[in-house]
Protein backbone atom coordinates (compact mmCIF):
# COMPACT_ATOMS: atom_id res chain seq x y z
CA UNK A 1 0.00 0.00 0.00
CA UNK A 2 1.24 3.44 -0.90
CA UNK A 3 2.35 5.57 2.13
CA UNK A 4 -0.06 8.43 1.30
CA UNK A 5 -2.96 5.99 1.00
CA UNK A 6 -1.95 4.35 4.26
CA UNK A 7 -1.88 7.74 5.99
CA UNK A 8 -5.36 8.63 4.66
CA UNK A 9 -6.74 5.31 5.86
CA UNK A 10 -5.26 5.90 9.31
CA UNK A 11 -6.79 9.41 9.46
CA UNK A 12 -10.23 8.16 8.38
CA UNK A 13 -10.16 5.32 10.92
CA UNK A 14 -9.07 7.72 13.67
CA UNK A 15 -11.93 10.11 12.79
CA UNK A 16 -14.46 7.25 12.86
CA UNK A 17 -13.23 6.05 16.27
CA UNK A 18 -13.18 9.57 17.75
CA UNK A 19 -16.65 10.32 16.35
CA UNK A 20 -18.01 7.09 17.84
CA UNK A 21 -16.54 7.93 21.24
CA UNK A 22 -17.97 11.47 21.11
CA UNK A 23 -21.44 10.21 20.14
CA UNK A 24 -21.32 7.58 22.88
CA UNK A 25 -20.41 10.16 25.53
CA UNK A 26 -23.13 12.51 24.29
CA UNK A 27 -25.81 9.80 24.45
CA UNK A 28 -24.66 8.79 27.94
CA UNK A 29 -24.79 12.40 29.17
CA UNK A 30 -28.23 13.03 27.68
CA UNK A 31 -29.62 9.80 29.12
CA UNK A 32 -28.56 10.89 32.62
CA UNK A 33 -30.34 14.25 32.26
CA UNK A 34 -33.69 13.14 30.86
CA UNK A 35 -36.64 13.75 33.19
CA UNK A 36 -39.68 11.79 32.07
CA UNK A 37 -43.10 13.27 32.96
CA UNK A 38 -45.90 11.17 34.45
CA UNK A 39 -49.36 12.21 35.70
CA UNK A 40 -50.52 10.87 39.10
CA UNK A 41 -52.71 8.18 37.49
CA UNK A 42 -49.65 6.42 36.04
CA UNK A 43 -48.12 5.90 39.49
CA UNK A 44 -50.81 3.38 40.42
CA UNK A 45 -49.67 1.17 37.55
CA UNK A 46 -46.32 -0.53 36.97
CA UNK A 47 -45.50 1.85 34.10
CA UNK A 48 -43.42 4.24 36.21
CA UNK A 49 -39.79 3.23 36.78
CA UNK A 50 -38.48 3.40 40.33
CA UNK A 51 -35.30 5.04 41.62
CA UNK A 52 -34.76 7.25 38.55
CA UNK A 53 -35.31 11.00 38.14
CA UNK A 54 -38.86 11.81 37.05
CA UNK A 55 -41.31 14.68 36.80
CA UNK A 56 -44.89 14.46 38.00
CA UNK A 57 -47.65 17.01 37.91
CA UNK A 58 -51.24 17.55 38.88
CA UNK A 59 -53.39 19.54 41.29
CA UNK A 60 -52.45 19.82 44.95
CA UNK A 61 -55.27 18.12 46.86
CA UNK A 62 -56.82 20.59 49.34
CA UNK A 63 -56.30 19.48 52.93
CA UNK A 64 -53.42 17.18 52.01
CA UNK A 65 -50.54 19.55 52.81
CA UNK A 66 -48.86 18.47 56.07
CA UNK A 67 -45.88 20.47 57.33
CA UNK A 68 -43.42 19.21 59.94
CA UNK A 69 -43.11 21.74 62.76
CA UNK A 70 -39.42 20.99 63.41
CA UNK A 71 -38.09 20.99 59.85
CA UNK A 72 -38.83 22.07 56.29
CA UNK A 73 -40.39 18.67 55.55
CA UNK A 74 -43.71 18.90 53.66
CA UNK A 75 -45.98 16.10 52.47
CA UNK A 76 -48.88 16.62 50.05
CA UNK A 77 -50.87 14.81 47.39
CA UNK A 78 -51.04 15.56 43.69
CA UNK A 79 -54.25 14.45 42.01
CA UNK A 80 -55.68 14.16 38.53
CA UNK A 81 -59.04 12.75 37.39
CA UNK A 82 -57.76 9.16 37.57
CA UNK A 83 -55.28 9.00 40.42
CA UNK A 84 -53.31 10.49 43.27
CA UNK A 85 -49.64 10.67 44.24
CA UNK A 86 -48.13 11.27 47.68
CA UNK A 87 -45.17 13.67 47.51
CA UNK A 88 -42.53 14.22 50.19
CA UNK A 89 -40.47 17.42 49.87
CA UNK A 90 -37.88 19.00 52.11
CA UNK A 91 -37.29 22.66 51.44
CA UNK A 92 -39.02 25.98 51.02
CA UNK A 93 -42.09 25.77 48.81
CA UNK A 94 -42.56 28.38 46.06
CA UNK A 95 -44.65 31.41 47.06
CA UNK A 96 -47.34 30.48 44.52
CA UNK A 97 -47.69 26.91 45.80
CA UNK A 98 -51.27 26.49 47.03
CA UNK A 99 -53.85 23.80 47.64
CA UNK A 100 -56.13 23.24 44.66
CA UNK A 101 -53.57 24.66 42.22
CA UNK A 102 -51.34 22.99 39.64
CA UNK A 103 -47.82 21.94 40.56
CA UNK A 104 -44.99 19.98 38.96
CA UNK A 105 -42.42 18.11 41.05
CA UNK A 106 -39.00 16.73 40.12
CA UNK A 107 -37.58 13.84 42.09
CA UNK A 108 -37.47 10.08 42.58
CA UNK A 109 -40.30 7.52 42.89
CA UNK A 110 -39.29 5.01 45.56
CA UNK A 111 -40.42 1.50 46.53
CA UNK A 112 -42.48 2.83 49.46
CA UNK A 113 -44.89 4.43 46.91
CA UNK A 114 -43.87 7.96 47.88
CA UNK A 115 -42.43 10.46 45.42
CA UNK A 116 -39.41 12.18 47.01
CA UNK A 117 -39.21 15.59 45.35
CA UNK A 118 -36.14 17.78 45.33
CA UNK A 119 -37.85 20.56 43.37
CA UNK A 120 -41.42 21.88 43.36
CA UNK A 121 -42.64 24.16 40.58
CA UNK A 122 -45.87 26.14 40.98
CA UNK A 123 -47.92 27.98 38.39
CA UNK A 124 -47.15 31.66 37.88
CA UNK A 125 -50.66 33.09 37.40
CA UNK A 126 -54.26 31.97 37.09
CA UNK A 127 -53.98 31.34 33.34
CA UNK A 128 -50.80 29.25 33.41
CA UNK A 129 -50.73 25.50 33.23
CA UNK A 130 -47.50 23.47 32.99
CA UNK A 131 -47.31 22.03 29.44
CA UNK A 132 -46.81 18.50 30.71
CA UNK A 133 -49.91 18.72 32.89
CA UNK A 134 -51.96 20.17 30.03
CA UNK A 135 -50.90 17.36 27.72
CA UNK A 136 -51.58 14.73 30.38
CA UNK A 137 -55.04 16.13 30.95
CA UNK A 138 -55.71 16.41 27.17
CA UNK A 139 -56.74 20.07 27.44
CA UNK A 140 -56.52 23.02 29.81
CA UNK A 141 -60.25 23.26 30.53
CA UNK A 142 -60.39 19.70 31.84
CA UNK A 143 -57.32 20.39 33.99
CA UNK A 144 -58.80 23.59 35.41
CA UNK A 145 -62.07 21.78 36.14
CA UNK A 146 -60.11 19.07 37.97
CA UNK A 147 -58.35 21.66 40.13
CA UNK A 148 -61.66 23.41 40.83
CA UNK A 149 -63.25 20.07 41.81
CA UNK A 150 -60.31 19.36 44.10
CA UNK A 151 -60.89 22.70 45.87
CA UNK A 152 -64.50 21.84 46.66
CA UNK A 153 -64.15 18.10 47.37
CA UNK A 154 -62.35 18.61 50.67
Amino acid sequence: MHPVRKQRLFIVLALVVLSSIAIGLLVFALRENINLFYPPAKFSTDEVPRDVRLRAGGCVQPGSVVRDEDSLQVQFELVDPAGRLTVNYEGILPDLFAEGEAAVVNGIWRDDNIFYADQVLAKHDENYMPPEVAEAMNNGEKHQATCEEAKYDS
